[in-house]
């Protein structure tokens, strides 16, 4: 099976996650230029009309391949769906959802289209849609999560579809990008490493977050609703926590929320803002340009798998 880089025309096998206001088009042009895949994240764009500027900027930017990530929640999502396709964008993630009534028109014209799934189940029905690679993403990952491992539900991934299949959720370094190939992968999807970069436009009050953070500094909240997200443990997460469980109602626990990550973003609010992160935010110990992420995960990837068939020979 092909490799993830020569499926989307890259250097690396990697994807940079679409990270909801934070994966702008100067960002993934960046990423793109690094020798990954960016991605422009819809999530958090009130109007459709803000994704074409921002493909515009990144296409500005890069001569190198791109994407667009499509929050499929969006009000805006069948107008940014027709936008990818008025703008020639050539890869799409999709992510809360099934794009099922888009493949279509996508495939027409051409769009690689990677849905994210967090079980095998929603995987082979898009895979019948027409999907071309499945991304399985471990909860392990920040932002909406589901609840099956990335070790787990990787392989169960593969063998259910006869697409690549890339790996996401808890890949931060060479050895989990290796555990991810050794699974079975193709390439892997990168996000919370990359809050830990130079060109990452989050607020610097996130960045220090991000590298303060230990291991179990994350948590899940809405699991009550049957909206998981995984933000790191602050005030606002300890609030919205202790309001689920007394039962509080969808209204109450939307107000704890609401403007959440933009206050995170952009304000750098770390006690009440939604400082959303994967469990691998306690491996990240220095701000490092995009460049050299993805260059330590691809030769630390490799010079682990050499040095287990070697092991194992």
């Amino acid at each position: 099976m092909k490799k993830l880089n020569e499926i989307l025309g890259t250097e690396f096998p990697i994807i940079q996650g679409g990270m909801a206001n934070i994966a702008t088009g100067e960002f993934a042009a960046a990423c793109s230029n690094a020798g990954a895949l960016g991605v422009i994240a819809t999530g958090g764009m009130l109007q459709a009309d803000l994704l074409r500027q921002q493909i515009r900027i990144c296409k500005s930017l890069t001569g190198k391949p791109f994407g667009v990530n499509l929050m499929l929640m969006n009000p805006c999502a069948d107008e940014m769906a027709r936008i990818v396709i008025e703008e020639g964008v050539q890869v799409v993630t999709t992510g809360a959802g099934s794009p099922g009534k888009y493949i279509p028109a996508w495939k027409e014209a051409g769009v690689k289209v990677l849905p994210v799934v967090a079980a095998s189940i929603l995987a082979k029905r898009l895979v019948r849609a027409g999907a071309d690679a499945i991304i399985a993403e471990g909860t392990e990952s920040g932002g909406h999560v589901g609840e099956m491992t990335t070790m787990a539900l990787v392989p169960q991934v593969i063998d259910a579809v006869d697409v690549p299949v890339i790996a996401a959720g808890g890949i931060a370094d060479g050895r989990q990008m290796a555990a991810a190939l050794a699974l079975g992968a193709c390439g892997v999807q990168v996000g919370t490493c990359l809050l830990a970069s130079r060109e990452c436009p989050i607020h610097d009050n996130y960045k220090q977050a991000i590298l303060k953070a230990k291991d179990t500094d994350t948590t899940v909240t809405g699991r009550s609703i049957g909206g998981p997200v995984r933000v790191l443990k602050n005030k606002m997460a300890r609030e919205y926590l202790a309001l689920e469980k007394r039962g509080a109602t969808l209204e109450e626990l939307e107000h704890v929320t609401l403007g959440g990550l933009r206050r995170a973003v952009f304000d750098g609010d770390m006690d009440h803002g939604s400082v959303m992160s994967g469990q691998v935010a306690g491996m990240l110990h220095e701000i490092k340009p995009v460049r050299q992420i993805f260059e330590e995960l691809y030769a630390q990837g490799r010079a682990v798998l050499e040095a287990a068939e070697r092991e194992w020979a």
